[in-house]
């Protein structure tokens, strides 16, 4: 077998075996295939794409390359929540406590920031004394004792999967759907959960800017899993604008503690109380999502959530006092506010604009070394849809260094578009998609 061969039979539109596939991944993780045999194949793959079943073998040999998480000895069914990405999406902080205060266990392997969309790993740190990093035995245990657990992803996990994809990003072939789909559920399935939850963006803040493209990852993530024995539900859902009102990482777990007690923003309550609904459906907790949704709102409401997210904050090493008393968490120097520029209907909130901006404060980082500042992003106070005057405050953006709110006032401000006449309110959730779809 010659690595040549098996790239030419791709090119060609020829199917792949799970031998000739291990033999290219393994043969990459081992040196032994180079760079450039490697970048040839995944242009292969960007133009004639895979089967399911190819896809399927190409991730479990992604998510076996390293160490994988056996979570057995965490009683229950556990279910893992993925979002392909976005900007002010808060959810990961709400629906793991949401979810574990019904009984659920939620064992939870998260990222960091890169580009425009937030990490849930840099709003946690943003908590004095939280620790993102565990140990396999500690993960578990505090799962056990405390019903979930928040870590920063494992470099051994799917290692393979890091090298093809710092490959692709530097080959013009990240946007190939099959290679994001076995990117992702590669990591999900090395992480050990028994079912995923995905929550695939589409808009103008997402990877997929089409529903037409954003279905078709959502399916193609959904057969891999079902292929995989791991049931899995993915909800397509719309990025057109921020999910919640914050872009930061203080500013969103300080968002996460309102919506956990009930005074949240409407489409972030909305889309977490239905992705909790789907993980605990999974976790076969409640006999219908009806139910599955009363149960979580009323967790909401008499502040078991908000408590269970106090105690995953102590059982990491940081403050619980934060939930009460959010001036603990950081708190930015310099405020400015952007003002509308005429009155009507604000038409769009731009988010990628926003979390580039956003960035530029330093909440983000370009490069994966970065450091991040915890107290700095952007609040918004007005929502797509609603009417606004003249000189009215459209959000207000904090930073630690002056020079830098005056920098990046253009971009924040070049984020609203004002209209005379008022949109339509696009829906929230496009699709869910199950084994049954696909």
């Amino acid at each position: 077998m010659e690595a040549v061969d098996l790239i030419r039979k791709k090119r060609n539109g020829g199917r792949l075996s799970q031998k000739e596939l291990a033999y290219l991944i393994e043969g990459y993780l081992a040196g032994s295939i180079p760079d450039y045999q490697m970048a040839a194949f995944a242009m292969a793959v960007y133009f004639v794409g895979m089967e399911p079943a190819e896809i399927t073998d190409l991730t479990l040999l992604m998510a076996h390359s390293g160490e994988t998480l056996d979570l057995a000895e965490i009683r229950g069914i556990k279910v893992d929540k993925h979002s392909t990405g976005g900007v002010g999406d808060t959810t990961t902080l709400i629906t793991a406590p949401l979810v574990a205060s019904l009984g659920v266990p939620v064992a939870k392997m998260s990222g960091r920031s890169l580009g425009h969309t937030g990490g849930t790993v840099d709003k946690l740190e943003s908590i004095p004394g939280y620790r993102v990093e565990l140990t396999p035995k500690e993960f578990i245990n505090q799962v056990n004792t405390i019903g979930v657990s928040i870590v920063a992803q494992t470099g051994q996990l799917a290692p393979a999967d890091k090298l093809l994809y710092a490959l692709r990003d530097v080959t013009a072939t990240v946007e190939s759907i099959p290679m994001i789909a076995s990117s992702i559920m590669s990591k999900k399935i090395a992480a050990g959960a028994d079912g995923f939850v995905l929550d695939v963006k589409t808009g103008t803040g997402a990877f997929m800017k089409t529903l037409p493209e954003a279905k078709e990852l959502a399916e193609t993530m959904v057969k891999i899993g079902t292929l995989a024995q791991k049931e899995t539900t993915a909800l397509v859902t719309d990025m057109n604008q921020p999910l919640g009102r914050a872009i930061g990482n203080a500013l969103e777990v300080k968002e996460a503690i309102l919506t956990l007690g009930g005074a949240g923003p409407v489409n972030l309550t909305e889309l977490s109380l239905m992705l909790a609904a789907e993980m605990v459906l999974m976790a076969r907790a409640a006999a219908d999502r009806e139910e599955a949704r009363s149960l979580l709102r009323e967790k909401l409401e008499n502040g078991a959530a908000l408590e269970k997210f106090g105690e995953l904050i102590e059982a990491q090493g940081g403050n619980p006092r934060v939930i009460e008393d959010l001036t603990l968490l950081p708190q930015a120097e310099f405020e400015m506010a952007v003002k509308a520029e005429a009155a009507g209907y604000l038409k769009s909130i731009d988010p990628v604009s926003l979390g580039i901006a956003a960035r530029q404060l330093g909440a983000g980082r370009k490069t994966k070394d970065e450091k991040v500042d915890s107290a700095v992003g952007i609040v918004l106070k007005k929502e797509v849809g609603q009417q606004v005057q003249k000189g009215e405050t459209l959000a207000v953006l904090y930073a630690n260094r002056e020079k830098l709110l005056e920098k990046t006032m253009p971009l924040a401000a070049s984020a609203f578009t004002i209209g005379t006449d008022q949109p339509e309110k696009a829906p929230l959730i496009k699709a869910r998609i199950t084994a049954k779809d696909v």
